[in-house]
């Protein structure tokens, strides 16, 4: 594969004609096309990404990691290039992967407004609005780039709070967990706050994280 001639097309012909059995068998295409598109510019990862986007039900998870894997094509990444790369989201796995991948280190780096990210807490959507939650944990993983943002986060969290969504409640108790490390008072204290209101499995787990380091003992 030549290092400049790859293509969204080709990546789609290649997904389409022999599509991967397993997450290993993709992964290891996924590598090759990351290694292929290391020199590229941003803006052409990112468009090549856009292209793979309906490449069949790998495609989403290939488009997402072909931003997250490359040096520098987060950069390009803007408020309407993540909209187009979330449209149609369905399903748990790749929802998490472009809240990780996308979504959040676009508004990390500030790409994306914070008013963007409060707007999906409200939509009908739970995916849309599991996405929004989920995007702070590349606020605070270190190895996810996080540098930590205890009043992101938490403004996130807030308005979270009180859906009952399962998706969303799961995704509440990771913002909290991942946030632990940079302020374990901050988190406390908004248990604290919103004991009433809260899912119990939050409470149960992140007071877990708090007082073991894991999420269940």
């Amino acid at each position: 594969m030549a290092l400049q001639g790859l293509t969204a097309a080709i990546i789609r012909e290649q997904l389409q004609a022999a599509p991967p059995r397993d997450l290993a068998g993709w992964r290891r295409l996924r590598r090759g096309w990351s290694r292929a598109l290391k020199s590229q510019p941003p803006s052409t990862v990112v468009e090549v990404a856009t292209g793979v986007l309906s490449a069949g039900p790998w495609g989403r998870l290939t488009a997402y990691e072909l931003i997250a894997c490359h040096p520098t094509a987060a950069t390009a990444l803007t408020s309407t290039t993540v909209r187009h790369l979330g449209r149609g989201l369905a399903d748990w796995g790749t929802v998490d992967a472009f809240a990780c991948y996308v979504v959040g280190p676009a508004w990390r780096d500030g790409r994306l407004a914070t008013r963007e990210i409060h707007r999906w807490l409200q939509s009908p959507d739970r995916w849309r609005r599991r996405a929004a939650v989920v995007s702070t944990v590349a606020l605070n993983v270190r190895a996810r780039g996080g540098r930590g943002d205890v009043a992101r986060t938490l403004g996130v969290c807030r308005r979270a709070v009180a859906d009952r969504d399962d998706m969303v409640i799961k995704a509440l108790s990771w913002a909290l967990r991942s946030l632990i490390q940079w302020d374990r008072e901050a988190v406390s204290g908004f248990l604290k706050d919103y004991d009433d209101t809260v899912a119990s499995r939050v409470k149960r787990e992140v007071r877990t994280k708090l007082r073991t380091g894991r999420k269940s003992e």
